[in-house]
């Protein structure tokens, strides 16, 4: 039970992960910091916008209030509408600064949200003529307005934020997808890939950057493989010469069990050697396949009669291929010579068609594995 959720959670994170590339989490933190930046900035402007309404409120009761202070004096009556003389409700700070013989204005919150704006003057008999006017529908419908200005604003740059981030991060995710795919090509085995000129582009980045670590490791690492081609090429062909001498000297003993010993070792590491030279050749690509045409059961009958005249070859359907009968040889040997160190007797070899099948008798793999 545990081993099937912990696949169903590893899953599930390989789903997340398609999911949430880098296109994606590109476009999502650009529209983020754009909401974020487009709240603020509209709450800023609402702010700044009432606090202008109310100053500017403020500054037509004040000059209201003047003029009914200079209408009162001259009349000696209460003639501007809204003028009250010691209005109970006048607000404790107006009233202070009023009674220190100074004109001024004030601001009251409402239970419905709508300010009130207050302008209080002291009359030359001592008492306090006052100003009240509420908020104006003008001025909510102006604010209104302009919240829904601010809303189609944050809801545009989200948007553009996004579309933004999806180009920007498909151009990133796009060039990162082709470096891999180029490094997949290195990895596989074409040296000639360069992960650079598989991104192209005018535009330098950092991928550009990795790229070019990358180029520079592969060349590296081409140079190693091929100095150590080269110096296994060296070393199995220097070893040629003596070894051949070696089997020469050893056939010109006296029969004898130590004489087929010693054949045997020779020939042994003369196989050897051929068989790195040639892996040498094949690793520089200097070594080319002599292909033929052949008919596959014949020549394996003649080969595996040289090899062991006791295993037994069956032709079920002969066929023409074309092949290198040298490395198939080579080949066929190999798997009669591990079905003999590995197997138990009899091998036997079936040919049908292009297939070849050696086959030995041994246990197998033991069961535990």
């Amino acid at each position: 039970m545990r081993g099937r959720t912990r696949g169903r959670f590893a899953g599930l994170r390989g789903r997340v992960a398609i999911r949430t590339g880098l296109r994606w989490k590109l476009s999502a933190a650009i529209a983020l910091v754009g909401a974020l930046v487009a709240v603020v900035l509209s709450l800023v402007v609402h702010n700044q916008a009432r606090v202008s309404m109310l100053d500017s409120a403020r500054d037509v009761a004040d000059e209201r209030v003047q003029i009914a202070q200079r209408s009162f004096e001259q009349s000696k009556r209460l003639n501007f509408p809204n003028a009250t003389i010691d209005d109970p409700e006048l607000p404790a700070a107006l009233r202070d600064k009023v009674e220190e013989g100074r004109r001024a204005t004030y601001v009251t919150e409402t239970a419905g949200g709508a300010p009130d704006i207050w302008a209080a003057v002291p009359l030359s008999n001592g008492h306090v003529l006052s100003l009240r006017t509420g908020w104006t529908d003008r001025s909510e419908q102006i604010l209104n307005r302009l919240d829904q200005a601010m809303i189609i604003g944050c809801i545009a740059v989200v948007l553009g934020g996004s579309a933004l981030g999806v180009l920007i991060g498909g151009q990133l995710s796009r060039r990162l997808r082709k470096a891999a795919a180029a490094a997949n090509r290195v990895a596989s085995g074409e040296p000639d890939v360069r992960v650079r000129d598989a991104i192209g582009g005018v535009v330098r980045d950092e991928t550009d950057d990795l790229a070019s670590a990358v180029d520079a490791m592969a060349d590296a690492l081409q140079q190693r493989l091929e100095a150590e081609r080269r110096v296994t090429a060296d070393i199995a062909h220097e070893l040629r010469t003596p070894v051949t001498g070696l089997l020469t000297a050893a056939e010109l003993l006296p029969p004898g069990r130590p004489t087929e010993l010693v054949l045997d070792r020779a020939k042994a590491m003369r196989t050897l050697v051929e068989d790195v030279l040639e892996v040498a050749r094949l690793d520089s690509a200097s070594e080319r396949a002599e292909l033929q045409d052949i008919l596959l059961g014949e020549f394996v009958e003649r080969r595996v009669a040289v090899k062991d005249p006791a295993i037994e070859v069956r032709v079920v359907h002969e066929s023409e291929v074309t092949t290198d009968p040298r490395r198939l040889e080579r080949v066929l040997f190999n798997l009669l010579a591990n079905a003999a160190r590995h197997g138990r007797p009899p091998v036997e070899v079936t040919v049908e068609g292009r297939v070849v099948r050696v086959r030995d008798h041994g246990p197998g793999f033991p069961e535990d594995l």
